[in-house]
């Protein structure tokens, strides 16, 4: 398991506890992160609590729990925050009640995408496998921490020397919830390179 004394925050929440490998979050109004794309707003508020490293193969595990989470966009799950213009997430957010959206968000160089699918909002659990392989990123989802669905494989333009990864938790509008999250490993890269790449050099 990840020491969890190990990270660091960007923004401390007012509210949050550590202990026996389980994190707390309670977020606070108007919270997000966001560049851009779209909505032409730009967000960048979000507590995130990371470990900062130059492995260049590897993979963070964690398991989040939202069952607070109860008003529209509140979210929380896996994150690489680099500065306010490049960083990576993958969450749950609420929606209304009937659906949520698990997705994810790249933002390079200060635009943000969205890639997200709809999920029934009785699922208030959610684990997460964050991989790197270099500058490029991977990001799977379980329901039970075995069965794996990737959810996004991308490149970060500034990802490629030392980064900062972890979690975050937010509540864009006018709300709050407490985010739990435990299980937190950081391990072999579990995200296997494609045939005929090279081996892994460490």
């Amino acid at each position: 398991m990840l020491d969890v004394s190990k990270l660091e925050w960007t923004r401390e929440p007012k509210e949050w506890s550590a202990a026996d490998g389980v994190v707390t979050i309670t977020t606070e109004p108007g919270t997000d992160l966001w560049q851009r794309t779209y909505y032409h707003f730009r967000n960048d508020n979000a507590p995130a609590l990371q470990l900062t490293t130059d492995e260049r193969f590897f993979s963070l595990v964690v398991r989040t729990d939202f069952s607070g989470a109860h008003h529209r966009f509140d979210q929380c799950g896996v994150v690489m925050y680099l500065d306010s213009e490049n960083w990576i997430k993958g969450s749950v957010e609420y929606e209304d009640g009937v659906i949520q959206h698990l997705g994810s968000v790249v933002t390079n160089h200060g635009w943000s995408d969205w890639a997200t699918t709809e999920i029934p909002a009785d699922k208030r659990e959610m684990w997460y496998r964050f991989s790197r392989r270099d500058d490029d990123y991977r990001i799977d989802c379980s329901e039970d921490g075995k069965v794996w669905h990737q959810m996004r494989v991308c490149h970060l333009h500034e990802g490629g020397g030392t980064i900062k990864v972890g979690i975050y938790a937010c509540s864009p509008e006018d709300s709050s919830f407490t985010a739990r999250f435990d299980h937190l490993d950081l391990g072999p890269c579990a995200w296997l390179a494609h045939d005929g790449q090279q081996p892994d050099e460490e």
